[in-house]
Parts: structure tokens; C-alpha cells; sequence
């Protein structure tokens, strides 16, 4: 069987109740919610519902209408971009971000918008000190990954988040590789948008995500058109979660993501928390022993999501993955990782990483095959 480390690209396997779930609005719902008054259409609605309010239950939001469901990360992220900033608005970003971000920012560059790009180290950490420098008259926004998706690196969220409330500005917070592993109060953090999918961390379906829009934002919508609500009227709702939540959404697998959100409230954060930090200190701990692999990123797993980026010496990444997956039956992810910005920030660019992600449903057995996998690898070169 195969050993799945490739958790930060999406969590596999899913708890059992995601599953159940999927099948049950598939099988046994299957209406449209919102569009109808009959009691299956009721039906799939009271699944959206419920999982809006598991989700301000984890993340400890204090509205759930202002939950609006995407069909991913790079959705929300986009919709609070290109639905918040217009021409000569400012907005300040890292060096470790992902495209999702990177590349909607290069676009809106094009349009006006004016793009900072605050420097990393070479272990991918920010200071806010130098975030702090970067704000001028015209920032209207920072937009920071929670943590890196290439070395798991936690960043200064919350630091950055005051930091832009004691300025008068916007944060955004990307979570793509953190909702449903960190604790997380948007209570107490002053995150005004929070892009998140529903398939990692979460322990949804593919096709699933969300953004949070704070009660002091108020975004344009991406798309308009078919919502349930005020159907008598030509023109868009003007009220969450309807106004950005036009078409049909992906109601088993929202119900699925549901269901994941709520294995997790179940299981207990800390909890998945405290077995992914151990698995990727394993790892780290047995990959540093091995001569020709060097590590990127903080060392201490504690300032880590559980991914782990290594090289080999004198071998590609992508070579070493498709080794490890076809001799090993060892599923890892290589290469630039969709954050080409972040490789060149760590100085791996143009060959990337190979990045390992273990998850909650792994075993330390696997982390053992993968390190003497890897050493083997080593060996040969």
C-alpha cells in the first residue's frame, strides 16, 4: 500500500465521516439548495448550514453568514484581491507566498494596484519590523500565508494582523496549509479576509473552500447571477453569504468538508496538532543524520506545520520523488511547489524541493520507511 506523504498538496486519507457524508447528499439528497421549497432542497440547505456554523465553531468566527463558500483556496484568495483593491490602493506581500497569491497580485500590478514584496530569509522568516517599514500612505492591504507550503515555516500572522489594526489598514491571511491544524480565533486575531480549501487541513472534498470576510470589509462580487434570494430582482444581493455565492454550489462536497470540520472538533486540535508535530520532527530528525540531504526551513517543529523540504546532493528533486514513489511506493511532492518566489527566496531555485507532508492518519513506522528510503537514495549518488 501506498504511504501518502503529500498532505500539504490535500489530506488523504478522509475520516470515514466525510465519506458517509458525500454519499448521503449524493444518494439520498441530491436537490439544489436554496432554489426550491421542498423538503429535499430544505434538505441540502440545512447541510450548508451546518457546515458554516462548524466552521465558525473551529475558527471561532463570530458570524457564520460571512463564511462564503468557494470552490477553493485560490478562489477566496482571489475574490478578497480583485474584489477589495482598485486602482492606486497599495498592498504589501512576502517573499514566501504562494502563486495563488503572487500571480493575482502581478495581475492587479497591471492594473494600478501597487505591490510590495518584503524580502524572507534564507529560512523563509519574516520580521514585521521590516513589514512595518514597507507601509505607506497608499497600503490599504497585507496579505500574508499563515505558513509556507514549501517549508511549513509559520509566519507572523498575528503580529502582522495588529501591525495593520494599529495603522488603519486591511490583513488577509492565507491559510491554505493551516485551517483545521493551528488554533485559529478570529475573535481575538484581527484578520479582516482568511482564505482557506476545504480538502487539506480540513479533511474535505477537492473542490471545496471559503474566504471569511470581516463585518469592516465590504468586497465586490467576482461573478454575479442565480442566488435563491430576491429572485423578483434584476440586480445581486447585497447581503452575505448570497451576494458572492452565486450559481449552485458543491453541496456533497461542502457536506463532506462539513463533516471533516467536525472529526476535528471531535478529535480536538491540539491533538492532531501534537501527532503531526512529532511525525515531521522524525522526519527532520532522521533526514539530518543522512550525509548528502540538506533541509530547508526552521529546524524546530514546533514552528512548523508538518512539512519538510530536503535536497539531495547531486540529484534532482522530481528524480529522487519519482525513485521514492515508483521503488518505494512513497508519495511525496517535488519540484517548485506552485511558489517559485519562495524557492528563490531559499535559494532552490530552478530544481525545487522534494517536500514530505505527513498527516493525523499516517503512522511513525512510515516515517521510518521514508527516511531509510531516502538514505538509500543517498547512498547511491
Amino acid at each position: 500500500m501506498t504511504i501518502y506523504l503529500d498532505n500539504a498538496a490535500t489530506s488523504h486519507p478522509k475520516p470515514e465521516m466525510v465519506y458517509q457524508a458525500v454519499n448521503e447528499v449524493l444518494r439520498n439528497v441530491g436537490a439544489n439548495p436554496g432554489r426550491s421549497g421542498h423538503r429535499l432542497s430544505l434538505k441540502a440547505e440545512h447541510y450548508l448550514t451546518q457546515t458554516r456554523q462548524s466552521l465558525a465553531r473551529l475558527l471561532d468566527i463570530p458570524d457564520p453568514q460571512r463564511i462564503v463558500f468557494t470552490a477553493n483556496a485560490t478562489e477566496s484568495i482571489n475574490l478578497g484581491l480583485k474584489g477589495l483593491l482598485k486602482a492606486g490602493d497599495g498592498v504589501i506581500t512576502s517573499s514566501m507566498e504562494h502563486n495563488s497569491v503572487m500571480r493575482p497580485l502581478r495581475f492587479l500590478e497591471s492594473k494600478g494596484i501597487l505591490v510590495k514584496v518584503v524580502p524572507c530569509d534564507l529560512k523563509g522568516r519574516i520580521k514585521v519590523s521590516e513589514i512595518k517599514k514597507a507601509i505607506d500612505p497608499k497600503t490599504r492591504l497585507i496579505v500574508l500565508t499563515q505558513a509556507s507550503n514549501v517549508t511549513g515555516g509559520l509566519m507572523p500572522v498575528a503580529e502582522a494582523a495588529e501591525l495593520a489594526r494599529q495603522k488603519g489598514i486591511l490583513m488577509m491571511a492565507d491559510a491554505a496549509q493551516t485551517a483545521g491544524l493551528i488554533p485559529l480565533s478570529l475573535k481575538e486575531m484581527p484578520i479582516d479576509l482568511l482564505a482557506a480549501p476545504g480538502h487539506k487541513g480540513l479533511m474535505g472534498p477537492q473542490g471545496t473552500g471559503f474566504l471569511v470576510i470581516g463585518p469592516e470589509v465590504n468586497l465586490r462580487p467576482l461573478k454575479e447571477g442565480g442566488t435563491g434570494s430576491r429572485s423578483e430582482e434584476e440586480i445581486q444581493p447585497d447581503f452575505l453569504p448570497d451576494q458572492m455565492e452565486s450559481g449552485t454550489l458543491n453541496t456533497p462536497g461542502l457536506a463532506g468538508l462539513g463533516a471533516g470540520v467536525e472529526f476535528i472538533l471531535r478529535q480536538g486540535l491540539s491533538s492532531i496538532r501534537e501527532k503531526e508535530v512529532s511525525l515531521s520532527r522524525m522526519v527532520w530528525e532522521g533526514l539530518r543524520k543522512i550525509k548528502a540531504v540538506e533541509l530547508y526551513g526552521p529546524e524546530e517543529a514546533g514552528e512548523r506545520i508538518a512539512v519538510v523540504s530536503f535536497t539531495i546532493k547531486g540529484l534532482n528533486p522530481n528524480l529522487v520523488a519519482s525513485i521514492l514513489d515508483t521503488a518505494y511506493d512513497i508519495a511525496v511532492r517535488a519540484g517548485l511547489h506552485c511558489a517559485a518566489l519562495a524557492h528563490r527566496t531559499l535559494g532552490t531555485f530552478p530544481e525545487g524541493t522534494v517536500r514530505v507532508s505527513p498527516g493525523f492518519f499516517n503512522r511513525e513506522g512510515e516515517m521510518e520507511d521514508l527516511i531509510r528510503a531516502v538514505s538509500e537514495i543517498a547512498g547511491k549518488v
